[in-house]
């Protein structure tokens, strides 16, 4: 028996055969992975997962996979760090830090175009696309180059040049489109209904977010089999929000985990590009389109696909939503940098920036446990904080050194 069962929506009983197919036909509903999770409990344990590849492919069974011929680069199993000093400048008791900005094309989305280009090769498509706010289109071109695919990445005009260049090394398509992500999303719709193609992030979507669960089922899995009590996270679509969530219960359900009841799950999001965070906090149940103008792009998300399943689990959780500031932004990027090491792009900033605003806001206890998602490089988004690295001249002399650095 197959340990998935079906295409199944969330807002109606449909349920469809297994194939490129992201919508319900009943009620526009968006689609995901059923599982038989009695087969699946036969064979997943902790031995299992533990006896496997540190990589997301040691949870292969818990993911929409059905064959052994991976697309693999080595994603996944990225450090969850103690931030000790981090937690003793905020004042709090435990705070760690799960840097997937160490994946190999230094962004959380190898996860999900992973488990995307695998699928992919199994339907049998031949060419390879998607619609980016940058890290996926760096993620996509370098699956498409690993799996032999013919490649295009479709992106916003006035992406970072970083993010460009990270993704035309491979050698793709590559596609600029005058307009915002919404703009960008909406053109690939369009294409992939009128071309054979894997869109990742489209048609291919119900196996694709799969590959952020791997993020929770991490988490669980390297503080010792439980879960946090505090998970803030990054919003753009709201995907991975709800799908490390999504993972803490699919342990649950096969009796790996405790049931994460005592979980609060917290999203963080630019203020100019917060449609999440603010519908959350006006006590809607839907957000409202915005028009981006943020820093912080690889957030852009102004029409969020998965916004009203983010606020309903933010709500669920007894959790919360924030929008930071591009300044909030930077003050983030910084704090982390010179308090842990680590240098993050602008969703990062985004990140740290909602947890010194919740630790002055006294929403979280100092004794309690904090997870942070730090998901992109700050190689990426260098310009941002381009005002921080002026170096100091000086000639070429002990007493040049010592007037311009009295303190050393």
């Amino acid at each position: 028996m197959s340990k998935v069962k079906s295409l199944k929506c969330r807002e109606c009983p449909e349920e469809y055969e297994i194939s490129p197919k992201y919508v319900c036909d009943m009620c526009f509903g968006p689609l995901e992975i059923s599982y038989n999770w009695k087969e699946i409990k036969k064979s997943v344990n902790k031995n299992s997962i533990t006896n496997g590849p540190k990589s997301i492919w040691r949870y292969k069974s818990l993911l929409p996979i059905d064959g052994n011929d991976v697309i693999d680069i080595g994603t996944g199993f990225t450090p969850l760090i103690s931030a000790d000093n981090l937690s003793n400048f905020l004042g709090l008791k435990k705070i760690w830090i799960k840097n997937d900005s160490v994946n190999p094309t230094y962004s959380f989305k190898d996860r999900v175009v992973s488990v995307a280009s695998t699928k992919a090769k199994e339907f049998n498509f031949d060419t390879f696309a998607c619609a980016s706010t940058g890290n996926l289109a760096g993620s996509v071109a370098a699956h498409g180059a690993k799996a032999g695919f013919r490649t295009l990445v479709f992106i916003p005009s006035n992406l970072e040049n970083e993010k460009i260049v990270a993704a035309s090394i491979y050698g793709p398509e590559v596609v600029a489109i005058k307009g915002n992500y919404d703009d960008v999303n909406r053109l690939c719709t369009e294409l992939a209904e009128t071309k054979p193609w894997a869109f990742v992030n489209i048609n291919l979507r119900p196996f694709y977010s799969e590959g952020s669960k791997t993020v929770g089922f991490e988490i669980a899995e390297q503080l010792g089999w439980k879960t946090p009590d505090h998970i803030i996270a990054p919003a753009a679509s709201g995907s991975l929000f709800i799908k490390v969530w999504k993972g803490f219960n699919e342990f649950f359900e096969i009796g790996l985990i405790e049931k994460p009841k005592n979980t609060r799950m917290h999203i963080a999001q630019p203020k100019g590009c917060s449609p999440i965070s603010t519908s959350f906090n006006e006590g809607k149940t839907h957000p409202l389109p915005v028009i981006p103008k943020t820093i912080a792009k690889s957030l852009a998300i102004g029409n969020p696909a998965d916004g009203y399943y983010a606020i309903k689990l933010a709500k669920e959780t007894r959790g919360s939503a924030h929008a930071v500031s591009d300044d909030e932004i930077v003050k983030g990027i910084s704090l982390l940098a010179r308090t842990e090491g680590i240098f993050t792009e602008t969703a990062g900033g985004v990140v740290i920036a909602t947890l010194v605003k919740m630790v002055k806001q006294e929403l979280i206890s100092k004794d309690e446990e904090v997870v942070v998602l730090i998901t992109g490089n700050g190689l990426k988004t260098q310009e941002v904080i381009s005002s921080l690295s002026a170096p100091t001249e000086i000639n070429p002399t002990i007493k040049s050194f010592e007037d311009s650095f009295p303190n050393y």
